[in-house]
């Protein structure tokens, strides 16, 4: 179930963004996502100091039923990487809008226009499994 926090933005790619409120914002991918994926067993992730575009490849990651790749929901440069789903990807599973998160960047610019609120998301996912 996606939280019911209205900063979230949600790509239809299905990874979310949560902007900090300093500049800077939490990526992750959605319940959805992880459901579809299954058990996660693997995540390629960048480096701090690699720069982001807005819908450009983020990584990669790898489940028991498939791999996939991850895309930016918006453009700045890494500043952390959640170790903690390096060494446990379950956390993605376990709890992908809080202790799974991915990485943390400083946003160039704004969130972009086009994701979907919390409502959208909902509605597309579930008109993307049918």
């Amino acid at each position: 179930m996606v939280p019911e926090r209205s900063d979230y933005r949600f790509t239809k790619t299905h990874e979310w963004v949560l902007p900090t409120g300093d500049g800077g914002a939490l990526i992750g991918i959605t319940d959805n996502a992880q459901a579809q994926l299954g058990d996660v067993i693997f995540l390629e992730l960048p480096r701090a100091g690699t720069r982001l575009a807005a819908g450009a490849r983020l990584g990669a990651v790898e489940s028991v039923k498939a791999a996939s790749d991850l895309y930016s929901p918006a453009a700045g440069e890494v500043t952390e990487v959640n170790d903690a789903v390096g060494s446990a990807p379950e956390l993605v599973n376990q709890d992908p809008y809080g202790k799974g998160w991915l990485v943390r960047v400083h946003l160039e610019g704004e969130i972009p226009d086009g994701l979907m609120d919390e409502a959208a998301y909902l509605a597309f996912s579930e008109a993307d499994q049918h």
